[in-house]
């Protein structure tokens, strides 16, 4: 198994090879299980920042979200370290953990007996 500063070079040799250009990963193995899959995967939004704007996310994270201790770490001042959440923040979607079921699963509810039919015309209403 490489070693965390093995796999930041790597990482940091990819981010200067991509030039910040789109990656799309075409084969992910599973080392402890030794299972590989292979297809086409975009990488997690945090992976596709900017090597600088993944640590300044790791430094914030690592300080709670105090940006008072990011001001001392980065030296620069509070509108400097909002204002670079704030450009970060705005290239990330929202990752919805809890999405509106399918049209299929809705309806597969209802064959199981998990709903009536009018919850499951209530939640196909909502789908549209």
């Amino acid at each position: 198994m490489a070693t965390n500063s093995k796999l930041t070079r790597d990482w940091q040799e990819l981010t200067r090879l991509t030039q910040g250009q789109p990656i799309v990963v075409e084969r992910v193995r599973l080392t402890e299980k030794e299972i590989a899959i292979e297809g086409e995967f975009e990488l997690p939004q945090l992976a596709q920042l900017s090597v600088e704007d993944q640590v300044f996310v790791i430094a914030f994270v690592r300080c709670h979200g105090s940006i008072k201790e990011m001001e001392q770490i980065f030296g620069v001042s509070y509108p400097t370290i909002k204002s670079r959440l704030n450009r970060i923040a705005g290239g990330l979607e929202f990752v919805e953990t809890n999405p509106a079921p399918s049209r299929a699963e809705i309806l597969d509810r209802l064959k199981r007996g998990e709903i009536n039919a009018q919850d499951a015309v209530r939640e196909l209403e909502t789908l549209k």
